[in-house]
């Protein structure tokens, strides 16, 4: 397992109010400090306040990585992919997870709370956690749209 303590910065939408409570859950249960800047209930929210929010403190630095979650993901994908240096990776699957960290560095995951399951959420959470960045050819990759 890769043992990186880092704090997480979380943020979801109404739709994934409750996987995002489970998933906060498990990251305090392993010993990871992380800021929760909401929602904070099933009420009805705009998703963008909540991507902005997560995006712009891994794009400034504050945070290391991020996690984002929304009925698909896809919204908040759009919008935290705005910020600089954000590498955001939507993943409803468990290859995609450990690549986009393994060869994409990515530093916020980005998970629909309407498309899968908690199980499977919970497994792509681990999976995206315990992962390394490779280096190598793909931080040149990586450094070719990181910098733009």
């Amino acid at each position: 397992m890769n043992e990186d303590k880092t704090p997480i910065i979380i943020g979801s939408d109404h739709a994934a109010y409750q996987m995002k409570e489970k998933i906060k859950a498990y990251i305090i249960k392993i010993g990871v400090d992380i800021e929760d800047v909401g929602a904070y209930s099933e009420d009805s929210v705009d998703y963008p306040d909540f991507g902005i929010k997560v995006a712009s403190s891994v794009s400034k630095g504050k945070f290391k990585r991020g996690i984002l979650l929304c009925g698909t993901g896809i919204g908040m994908s759009m919008v935290a992919n705005k910020f600089p240096h954000v590498r955001a990776a939507l993943c409803n699957d468990l290859f995609s997870a450990g690549m986009s960290r393994r060869h994409n560095n990515s530093n916020i995951l980005v998970i629909g709370g309407r498309v899968i399951g908690e199980t499977l959420a919970m497994e792509i959470l681990k999976t995206w956690l315990e992962t390394p960045f490779d280096g190598g050819r793909h931080q040149l990759r990586i450094e070719k749209f990181d910098n733009l």
